[in-house]
């Protein structure tokens, strides 16, 4: 780190000694956790070594989340409250001075070798009126502080919010400090917005397990910061009821997305939380083929589960013959119709697949014993288990009910028209069995070449064969993007229904994209869900959010117009050229952009971008391609950003090639646009050569 810049200010001065003593503290409280000595274990004691062993990793997890990041600040915020009213420390520790009781509020908790807190973690009871107290309702808090920071986490200012007193209505030194913040130029992944978070969003982020949050998010409203901070709140208030219930998740929509925001969580202290997307998450075989749009939306309707599941249980067939059992010398017997009423009583239980065999062969058994035991012959528990292994019985079970894989049932449903044609009777039309239909002729399920869209038809037989694991709590962010059948693959993971969904609905671009929340909530599990709205954008300028609001009507009718609460003047402007002009254009813009700080992103339908990036290469213009690899936000200011992979990523400014070709490149090529028009931070230029998608025309401020 950088040597602290001088200053003649004694506040600044002891503000910095204090984030050094904390930081200090913070390095031995990870000193102590890595020098405990590990327990040898020699026993041969089960229940011990499972134990030492959890405790062992128990201690890797503590001592990661206690690493000191160097360029995160280790504390953003102070609250001074009456003295008295929080510590009973001696009155000359630092948390005590000039007749406040100090809490500096921060990223994790840090104590010193007496176990005094430093540094309080902004999750704590206590630390919620740093985003919530006002002058009407000051929750016990005298003043107010927030830190500025440089690049390299350097404190360099300091503005104070009295609360109570006759300054408390000059807040106007504050909007600046939260806006510098806001505005600050990035580079590379997502930051947490720990030190900016709006009232509105923190009563989110501290909204309980239960019910289910699901929230409506416009553009730069902080709606997947608010997903990543409920995460880490929800694992400091039940991480022990979390973790038994099998973890938490994060579902992004794609691998760009989650290098993204792979580093907010750490940030924060939390590292053991599982970030995947929808595919990894059920993926049982790898996707080799892009699903035609017509198809994928039949294959990711919801009526495609009743045609698993017939296909399923189509397998299941009644005995047609009597079942013989033979016992040493004697013979018994079981009529059809004994045994097709143990099959119709399991299947009435809603028992898994999978299931089946073991039990209906130890209810056949059991009708067997009591045969034996009705013609006088004691029976006991060993005379059950020879009965199950009969070789009759266990023949008449494999018969009857066969053993399913669920990736061979898939295939076989998707290349066998007449096994289709059953399963999918008054569910699918003749029309929409051929578009669901796997193209060629696989010999396996090894040479099929499936679909993104086939994972969830494969998911949702497993989960009949066999339940999946759980997991605690998941975030689903871009959520509006799932199909009806993929949001049943996570409600079966969410059984408690501990779930946060993220999304805004005039971003739906995937082709069984919904209409509603309603819909998808249903899907989900959770019609009950709690809505929550944050249609207040602090992240893009006014004039960037008004302006991609002009498509809304088109897109998302029912949806209220979002507000932008910073004026940028300049953010937006618009570059008419000619055609053979457009290469150069870019780069002109491009190089304009240089010039600046933070970070670019050149946008343009896929199809140009590759064409596009060779020509800025050509011009002496190194940049990374989104996609490419997991890093390319790390490796350039200058990123190329296909537009079907710029949803949820912002930059400082963000150059947006050709929207018409954006808009035609899909058919809902609209909702493309509108998620492209909304990823600047600061400023957005539109270089075009076609004309404007009708309801962007006309002047803006």
């Amino acid at each position: 780190m950088a040597e602290p810049t001088p200053t003649a200010d004694p506040e600044i001065l002891a503000e910095r000694t204090y984030l050094a003593e904390a930081r200090a503290a913070l390095g031995r409280m990870y000193e102590d956790v890595v020098n405990t000595p590990t327990v040898q274990d020699s026993s041969e004691d089960a229940d011990y070594t499972f134990t030492n062993r959890q405790l062992v990793r128990y201690r890797e997890r503590r001592a990661e989340a206690l690493v000191d990041l160097p360029d995160v600040p280790l504390f953003f915020g102070r609250l001074d409250h009456p003295l008295g009213s929080v510590f009973e420390a001696d009155p000359a520790d630092r948390t005590r001075a000039n007749g406040a009781d100090r809490v500096y509020i921060g990223r994790r908790h840090v104590h010193d070798t007496d176990g005094t807190p430093l540094v309080l973690d902004w999750r704590a009871p206590i630390s919620a009126a740093f985003y919530r107290a006002t002058r009407e309702d000051p929750r016990g808090v005298l003043l107010r502080r927030r830190y500025g920071f440089s690049e390299d986490a350097e404190l360099t200012a300091y503005e104070d919010e009295p609360l109570t007193g006759p300054g408390a209505a000059d807040t106007g030194a504050v909007d600046r400090m939260l806006a510098a913040e806001i505005e600050r130029p990035r580079s590379g992944p997502m930051r947490d917005i720990v030190a900016t978070i709006q009232p509105e969003q923190d009563e989110l982020v501290r909204a309980p397990l239960r019910p289910a949050l699901c929230v409506q998010g416009a553009p730069g409203t902080g709606k997947t910061a608010v997903g990543l901070h409920r995460v880490a709140y929800l694992l400091f208030t039940e991480r022990d009821r979390l973790r038994q219930d099998g973890g938490v998740a994060v579902i992004g929509p794609n691998r760009s997305f989650l290098s993204y925001i792979r580093n907010v969580l750490p940030a924060l202290g939390e590292v053991g939380v599982r970030q995947t997307t929808v595919a990894e998450l059920i993926g049982r075989v790898p996707v080799r083929r892009a699903e035609e749009a017509d198809a994928a939306r039949v294959k990711g309707e919801a009526r495609m589960a009743r045609v698993i599941e017939r296909a399923l249980w189509d397998q299941v067939r009644p005995l047609e013959e009597t079942l013989v059992v033979e016992r040493g010398s004697r013979r018994w017997r079981l009529a059809p119709e004994e045994v097709s009423e143990a099959v119709a009583e399991l299947r009435g239980r809603g028992i898994a697949y999978g299931a089946g065999p073991n039990l209906l062969s130890q209810r056949l058994a059991h009708l067997v014993m009591r045969r034996i035991e009705g013609s006088g012959e004691a029976c006991d528990g060993s005379t059950l288990s020879q009965l199950r292994r009969n070789r009759a019985l266990t023949a008449a079970v494999r018969a009857m009910w066969p053993k399913a894989d669920p990736v061979r049932l898939v295939l076989t449903l998707l290349t066998d028209p007449e096994r289709l044609s059953r399963a999918a009777e008054g569910l699918l039309t003749p029309g929409e069995q051929e578009l669901v239909r796997l193209p060629g002729r696989p010999r396996g399920p090894r040479s099929a070449r499936w679909s993104e869209a086939d994972l969830a038809l494969i998911d949702e037989a497993a989960s009949l064969i066999e339940r999946p694991d759980t997991l605690g709590h998941i975030v689903i962010d871009e959520a509006q993007d799932l199909s009806p059948m993929q949001a049943r693959a996570i409600a079966r993971r969410c059984s408690r229904g501990s779930l946060t969904v993220l999304g805004d609905i005039a971003q739906s671009t995937s082709p069984w994209a919904v209409g509603d929340w309603a819909e998808l909530l249903e899907h989900l599990g959770e019609p009950d869900a709690r809505l929550a709205v944050l249609d207040r954008g602090f992240r893009a300028p006014a004039q960037i959010i008004d302006y991609a609001a002009r498509l809304l009507p088109r897109i998302a009718p029912g949806l209220g117009v979002p507000t932008g609460v910073r004026d940028v003047p300049g953010a937006l402007r618009l570059t008419a050229v000619e055609p053979d002009d457009l290469p150069s254009a870019l780069v002109l813009a491009c190089r304009e952009a240089l010039k600046e700080e933070g970070a670019i992103g050149l946008i343009a339908a896929d199809a140009d971008l590759r064409a596009l990036r060779e020509h800025l290469a050509a011009e002496g213009l190194s940049s990374a391609l989104i996609g490419d690899t997991e890093d390319a936000l790390d490796t350039a200011r200058l990123v190329c950003v296909p537009a079907t992979l710029a949803k949820g990523l912002e930059f400082d400014t963000v150059i947006v090639a050709e929207p018409a070709r954006v808009a035609a490149a899909e058919p809902r090529g609209l909702h493309r646009l509108y998620v492209v028009l909304t990823r600047a931070v600061s400023h957005l230029h539109v270089v075009h050569t076609e004309p404007l998608p009708e309801p962007l025309g006309g002047p803006f401020r």
